[in-house]
């Protein structure tokens, strides 16, 4: 009799990012598990440690994350969470953001700066090296050259595996290629959302990872009568899960990172790994929004 637990998330699919990081494709982003305005430490901590420790049982193995959130909070207590990491986890980070007060988020890409921010990224993580590493923003003030000459320097020293941009035009992506190799890009993008509709498109073109930050934005679509609450009841499931579904069925480069604070919530996020969409159902529920 096998005693293996029961990992819903693994039915959402397997992707590799830069091709040799293969993680389940619906992951778990750690915003969330910081205070108000992302600042500060969680209302509950203890239950923040279960969400993370929960997620790791669920199946999920990318957790996302980055130095400001917090700042510094959540980075911390994946550590105290979940170190020594399972060998399937991967954790992505991500820097180049300051923190002036509770919702302030000030890009900052000198490449001291974000030397610095590697470099304590590792310390809080417990890590030797990270293996998908985020520039945050890009900082218009400082050349991208710059900012990715220093990141590119610390992967050939070893303490970066592979980088990722976050929020960027499909013309600032292929910039950014021509100075190194970009393995994911980490947008705006959900159900009612979809103004980077061209860069995951390149995504998917180039095999690079797309991952949605605030996947399940679902506004009035979600509400009692609604569209999205009608067919969510067809399928036995719940606004938020169809619209992670429609997420996973949308692109086989789609990392979805849904975040959340409590363990209910989460469970019924990893549910929606294994709600089944046709390729008629995928298209009426973007027809919807």
């Amino acid at each position: 009799m096998s005693d293996s637990p029961v990992r819903p998330v693994a039915s959402s699919g397997t992707f590799a990012i830069g091709g040799d990081l293969p993680v389940h494709r619906l992951g778990y982003g750690a915003m969330q598990i910081t205070g108000p305005g992302v600042w500060g430490e969680p209302r509950d901590r203890g239950e923040a440690v279960r969400v993370l420790r929960r997620a790791v049982e669920l199946g999920v193995t990318l957790i996302d994350t980055a130095d400001s959130y917090g700042p510094f909070v959540s980075e911390d207590l994946i550590a105290e969470a979940l170190h020594p990491y399972p060998d399937d986890l991967v954790i992505a980070t991500k820097g180049g953001f300051t923190r002036t007060g509770p919702g302030e988020w000030v890009p900052l890409g000198r490449p001291e700066y974000l030397r610095q921010c590697v470099e304590m990224s590792l310390r809080r993580l417990r890590l030797e090296r990270i293996d998908l590493y985020q520039l945050h923003r890009i900082d218009p003030e400082v050349p991208l050259d710059e900012q990715l000459g220093v990141l590119r320097d610390m992967r050939d020293e070893g303490k970066i595996r592979h980088i990722g941009l976050s929020e960027v035009t499909v013309d600032e992506l292929e910039q950014a290629r021509r100075h190194v190799p970009i393995v994911s890009v980490q947008n705006l993008y959900n159900l009612t959302n979809r103004q980077s509709q061209d860069v995951l498109e390149r995504c998917d073109a180039e095999g690079i990872a797309f991952i949605p930050w605030f996947p399940l934005a679902t506004g009035k679509l979600a509400e009692p009568g609604g569209k999205l609450a009608e067919a969510a009841r067809r399928h036995d499931a719940t606004p938020a899960q169809l619209a992670l579904a429609w997420l996973l069925h949308r692109s086989p480069v789609m990392l979805p990172i849904p975040g959340t604070s409590k363990v209910g919530h989460l469970e019924d996020n990893a549910a929606a790994a294994s709600v089944s969409l046709s390729g008629d159902e995928v298209a009426e529920l973007e027809k919807l929004a």
